[in-house]
């Protein structure tokens, strides 16, 4: 299981939910109004456990200025939320260990997510932060190979659903935490952690028992 709280801004937010449990955390340096300056990130990012991942997200940036901002921000890795190249992700990868590729839901280059360098793909809807959901059942269009991180419209009330539903590697939030842009509501932020962990555990349960019944139907949410 892994789970990621994007739209980061402030060093409360990102304390709670690493307190809380979450795996990773993202800051926003592309155009948003959860847009943070890369200074601001190293402050906070200072104060964090060395096992939190800490991820910046960036749209349409050149690759070298990613890796750049990326150091000079202390994060561990990158997400390219635009309509990056294959090779730009590649580009990126050479100097970032940790990158996760952005695909809307239903695209093209959600269908293809196997051909950029990186198997970490998120996949979101058309307009990301927005909080608007899609059709989950677009994610099964995608290649078996890539580690899907599930984003776009989850909620404390809906991502335990999404989780069954898809069986992904991961998921991803944002909006659907907050009490305003760029500011986490505790309690939402709370609910949806207990709720996807509580989602990812009975994937596990639903896994062992198809073992202990002899059951050869492949079952790998890691995959």
């Amino acid at each position: 299981m892994f789970i990621k709280i994007c739209g980061i801004t402030n060093e409360q937010d990102a304390l709670l939910a690493v307190a809380l449990g979450a795996d990773a955390l993202g800051f926003v340096f592309a155009p948003s109004p959860r847009q943070v300056a890369p200074q601001r990130v190293r402050e906070i990012v200072r104060r964090l456990p060395q096992s939190v991942l800490t991820v910046g997200v960036f749209r349409d940036e050149h690759p070298q200025r990613v890796i750049d901002t990326v150091r000079e921000s202390g994060v561990f890795g990158a997400q390219l939320h635009g309509h990056e190249s294959p090779a730009n992700v590649a580009e990126v990868m050479v100097e970032i260990n940790w990158v996760i590729k952005a695909v809307v839901a239903g695209s093209i280059e959600a269908q293809k997510a196997d051909d950029y360098l990186t198997n970490l793909i998120l996949v979101d809807s058309p307009s990301p932060g927005s909080g608007f959901a899609y059709d989950y059942e677009l994610v099964n269009q995608m290649p078996s190979t890539v580690r899907v991180l599930l984003a776009g419209g989850l909620t404390d009330e809906n991502v335990g659903t999404a989780i069954a539903q898809v069986a992904p590697w991961g998921v991803d939030v944002s909006s659907g935490v907050e009490k305003s842009h760029g500011y986490k509501d505790p309690i939402k932020l709370k609910r949806f952690i207990e709720n996807a962990r509580a989602a990812f555990e009975d994937l596990d349960r639903i896994a062992e028992s198809e073992l202990r019944n002899g059951d050869d139907r492949p079952f790998n949410w890691e995959n």
